[in-house]
């Protein structure tokens, strides 16, 4: 990018210390506010630990002018939606609507900052959310391995505490201590706002000078945490859970954000950990040694970490350890090659580009810039990194990712066999030597010549019919990027014996193809500032990738490529094979996706929907490199490619070269998407699956017959969904508001090409599991009997057609919609007006849907219940 990150910035410091700054984005259909407060977890005395994140869920409980719920429910009803986040820095406050919404986002973020009640009973019911969010946190493994690093690395600084607090000292935070907190770090000079997007900056800094600069001075309080001293010396932890699987983090202390040393360190970073090109990818992750691997530099503001993290089976721990430690040693000794350098700079050129391509990214950005010392940051950031050299990375890793510095933490299954101490990590730390090498240069295929051709252009899209390919190809300004991806209806379904055979196939197929083998075909995406990313769903499959927009046509040849000549080596499809064992076996340590796909099981028993598209652990051992080159045989046989390109591109060029890539072969026509099953009729009762787990809360998905995605009603399905669900829905201020059940209260419309459900989802305290259900039932009996208020239908609609427009300012986002208004809806017509359909929804048609579907015999559950004895059982 040749003009700086932040071309165009407006600032402007008002008298009372508040920082305002604005960035317009024409290229996006949306803004974003966000609000960046200079008070987190680091800011928390011992007595107050967890106080901050208990005000970003109370600062839209209410003020003077406006009720509990009203700011979340004026946000809906203006297109947008509205989050929060707590770090240990710092605590953003956001807001993301359409262009014409930006004076509603900045009434009711400024209403919020400056006027918030903290009402006494509010913030006693909202504690009990608070501390359902902290249950939840202690049932995921990663969370709490990543926590315990901390607290392992530092002894006095509270980036080792558990940041959102434990149930004990949640409890214990009174009134008069949140308010205080509330009053002496919530002040004009420690708040910054920040909006980006499509709008005239001159006119959004005054909007939000009129709203914030009566806001009074304020002096802030300042409780600075411990400081740390420099230490050496090895550290271990070994935990263990009711898990499949293990979750292993390893970690060094380093360095704050502005240190000299940082840019080096995030670079190294990326030479370890980003891609499948990367040095761990390629020494764990590509041989089966570990299901994932990354790494990253964390720096919030005054101290550094940086991170390792796998996840494995229990048994490969030690292996895994002394490759990891291999790794680190190439890096501290030989640093990296000129190859590793290259190809992470231009994934920072990538990265850099994919944050500021959507409005929240840039302005989140803008604001914490602006809190370490200026906007100017950001650009002088940028070229720094791009600018370490091999020895520097190689001098900052032998200085700070020392073999005696290395700390490490095992969360292991019950009972296994295994453990992490320190004298495991000195032994493997302390070796010299790496296997792990560049993997092998192949030239990347030529782009082949252009081909004219003509297209239609129909919402914005140009569509240019090939012999047997379909390109949609849409201009996509603002960033240098370039979203791709090629396509394919599936035209087998999945039975219980075939379960993840296609997503095996897809996903072998990335590693290897035509003279490429798994490490070359890495290499060369990652060159091109993107990665290969293989795409199965129940009705489609396809390989994505994104990358910068200079490189789009080499990124196109080599999907081609991919979709047509994968080499389906033996080796690599058994390796693939084992991976995906691992990951389905995993699936059920989520108190999320498993309890989802119980109740699916249970809707269309084992056949299309009913089957995880990742398949099954006991199904996918017997596939053979044999019946996965059939299975991509048989379905490259029949149908169309169908080949999408969005971003910084001219279409009629780029149809004409894409053209040239796809165009071979015989004309093909269109196939049809293999039946994915039907909802399996019941008994005139409920149908629950319940698996019983060691944890601290039950995860409750529950389904009823709903419209597929080209049925009729699919628009009046969104519209309950958005009634229901979300910040100001009524499962929202029913359970989570009023009785505290649950801090995640989902609704959703479930739609695929053959079949639809209506998805509910809570996660709450295993004794109140009765409870939350009959409170479920309750509020959908509503639902049945009673037509929707004008004013409650007309606040989802608008939310539904704000997000449509919101939802476009990505590539990736709008070649996502693209493909599947081509592959599973009715085409480009589609995209004209994406909102039209939820305007038409009336309120008998979402009462006379929840009629239709909601009824409670009908109804299937998938219940993950917490409980101290595990075991797995069915009900009729």
């Amino acid at each position: 990018m040749s003009a700086p990150w932040t071309s165009g910035v407006r600032r402007l410091a008002l008298s009372n210390g508040l920082v305002l700054l604005a960035q317009a984005d024409a290229s996006a259909p949306a803004v974003a506010v966000v609000s960046h407060v200079r008070a987190g977890f680091f800011d928390e005395p011992d007595s107050l630990t967890g106080v901050s994140h208990v005000l970003e869920h109370m600062l839209f409980k209410g003020t003077p002018t406006r009720g509990v719920g009203a700011i979340a429910r004026e946000t809906k009803a203006a297109g947008g939606y509205l989050n929060a986040s707590t770090g240990y820095d710092h605590t953003s406050y956001y807001s993301i609507l359409p262009p014409a919404a930006l004076p509603v986002a900045l009434d009711l973020q400024a209403d919020a900052l400056r006027r918030s009640l903290l009402d006494p009973e509010e913030l006693r019911r909202e504690l009990r959310v608070i501390i359902e969010e902290a249950k939840r946190k202690l049932d995921t493994p990663a969370a709490v391995a990543g926590e315990t690093l901390h607290a392992i690395l530092f002894d006095h600084h509270r980036i080792r505490r558990w940041r959102i607090g434990t149930e004990a000292q949640l409890t214990g935070l009174t009134h008069a201590q949140v308010q205080g907190y509330y009053h002496s770090r919530y002040v004009p000079e420690r708040t910054i706002v920040a909006m980006a997007g499509d709008f005239d900056p001159e006119v959004a800094i005054e909007s939000a000078r009129e709203l914030f600069e009566s806001w009074p001075r304020a002096a802030a309080a300042r409780d600075p945490s411990p400081g740390e001293p420099l230490r050496r010396g090895v550290r271990a932890r070994t935990l263990h859970g009711d898990v499949r699987r293990a979750d292993l983090v390893l970690g060094w202390r380093t360095v704050p954000t502005l240190h000299a040393d940082a840019p080096a360190l995030d670079i190294a970073a990326l030479i370890l950990g980003a891609g499948r090109a990367s040095w761990l990818y390629r020494g764990l992750r590509a041989p089966g040694i570990v299901t994932s691997i990354g790494a990253g530099h964390y720096t919030p503001t005054e101290v550094g970490v940086f991170s390792i993290a796998a996840d494995l089976d229990a048994g490969k721990l030690g292996t895994a350890l002394e490759t990891v430690a291999e790794c680190v040693a190439r890096l501290r000794e030989a640093g990296p090659g000129v190859e590793d350098l290259a190809r992470a700079r231009t994934l920072v050129r990538a990265r850099w580009a994919r944050r500021f391509e959507s409005v929240e990214g840039r302005a989140g950005a803008l604001a914490a810039a602006e809190a370490l010392g200026g906007v100017h940051l950001l650009d002088e950031e940028y070229q720094r990194v791009l600018g370490v050299e091999a020895d520097a990375v190689r001098r900052a890793a032998a200085e700070w990712l020392r073999a005696d510095s290395v700390a490490g933490v095992g969360y292991l299954p019950e009972g296994s066999p295994e453990s992490l101490g320190e004298a495991e990590l000195t032994r493997a730390f302390s070796r010299s030597r790496w296997s792990v090498t560049s993997p092998r240069e192949v030239a990347a295929p030529a782009v082949p010549p252009a081909v004219p051709v003509r297209g239609v252009t129909t919402a914005d899209v140009l569509h240019v019919s090939l012999a047997g390919a379909d390109l949609l190809i849409r201009r996509k300004p603002g960033v240098p990027l370039v979203s791709l991806g090629v396509y394919r209806r599936r035209t087998v379904a999945d039975v219980r014996a075939t379960a993840g055979l296609g997503a095996l196939a897809v996903r072998a197929a990335a590693r290897g193809a035509g003279e490429m083998d798994a490490g070359a075909l890495a290499l060369a995406f990652e060159r091109l500032g993107g990665a290969l990313a293989p795409l199965v769903s129940t009705d489609w499959f396809g390989f994505g990738a994104s990358v910068l927009a200079e490189h789009a046509l080499e990124a196109a040849t080599l999907l081609e490529r991919v979709l047509r000549a994968p080499r389906f080596e033996t080796e690599e499809v058994l390796r693939e094979r084992a991976t995906l064992v691992d990951e389905a076996v995993q699936a059920a340590d989520d108190m999320v996706r498993f309890p989802i796909q119980l109740a699916l099981r249970e809707a269309f028993g084992d056949r299309g929907y009913g089957l995880p598209s990742q398949g099954l652990p006991e199904t996918l051992p017997g596939f053979s490199d044999g019946m996965v080159r059939a299975w991509h045989a048989c379905e490259l046989a029949a149908g169309r490619d169908t080949v999408v390109a969005v971003g910084d591109l001219e279409p009629e060029r780029i149809a004409a070269q894409l053209a040239g890539i796809f165009g071979a072969g015989p004309p093909r026509a269109a196939a049809e998407i293999a039946s994915g099953g039907a909802w399996e009729e019941g008994r005139g009762s409920a149908r629950v699956s319940v698996v019983e787990r060691v944890k601290r809360q039950s995860g409750l998905a529950m389904l009823f017959p709903g419209p597929a995605r080209g049925d009729a009603d699919r628009f009046a399905a969104w519209v309950w969904s958005a009634i229901a669900s979300g910040l100001g829905g009524r499962l929202f201020a029913a359970l989570r508001d009023r009785r505290s059940l649950a801090y995640s209260v989902l609704a959703s419309s479930w739609q695929r090409a053959g079949a639809g459900a209506l998805l509910l989802y809570i996660a709450t305290s295993p004794e109140r599991e009765e409870e939350a259900r009959e409170a479920l039932l309750e509020e959908l009996a509503g639902f049945c009997d009673q037509t929707p208020e004008a004013e409650e239908l007309g606040r989802a609609i608008n939310y539904l057609a704000g997000q449509a427009q919101v939802q476009r300012q990505t590539a990736g986002a709008l070649a996502g919609e693209i493909a599947e208004a081509w592959l599973v809806g009715s085409g480009l017509v589609e995209l004209a007006d994406p909102a039209a359909g939820f305007r038409s929804v009336t309120g008998t048609a979402v009462r006379e849907l929840a009629a239709r579907c909601l009824a409670p015999g009908g109804r299937v559950e998938g219940v993950v219940r917490g409980s101290a004895a595990a075991r797995t059982s069915t009900s009729p």
